[in-house]
């Protein structure tokens, strides 16, 4: 993370402060989001780097949504929605899985593990999916 803050000072301009910096490390390809700037203005950074589009509308209400649901889900719907959100926005598994003492680490760990090939879109189908039957579920 640290290297990829500094690859990002260094070949990009100074931003103003309502311009959006969003980084995601997948398959081994650095994307890089820019929003335009108060200026209208898009830079892109290098060849290696493009544009990445923003996650769907209704993937990003769902998962605002589901953190108000009236009574909280159980723990393995908790998990279940905990491994498509992180397999949608950051891809495969990237992390060492927590020690032995550190259970919900591991508990989230391994939820996400089992994700481990499925696509982006395909996660964040299975997230707006389950997002809606527990918001139906618990209500709003």
């Amino acid at each position: 993370q640290a290297a990829n803050q500094h690859l990002c000072s260094c070949l990009l301009p100074p931003l103003q402060a309502s311009a959006l910096l969003s980084i995601v490390h997948r398959s081994a390809v650095l994307q890089l989001l820019l929003l335009k700037t108060l200026q209208s203005r898009t830079f892109i950074c290098a060849p290696s780097l493009y544009l990445y589009q923003d996650d769907p509308p209704e993937f990003d209400k769902a998962a605002e949504d589901v953190k108000k649901v009236k009574a909280k889900p159980t723990d393995e719907e908790l998990l279940f929605l905990y491994a498509l959100y992180k397999q949608a926005v950051v891809g495969d598994i990237n992390t060492e899985r927590p020690g032995m003492l550190d259970l919900k680490g591991k508990a989230k760990w391994d939820a996400w593990e089992s994700r481990k090939g499925m696509s982006k879109e395909d996660a964040m189908s299975a997230y707006i999916a389950k997002a809606k039957e527990v918001i139906s579920k618990y209500g709003l």
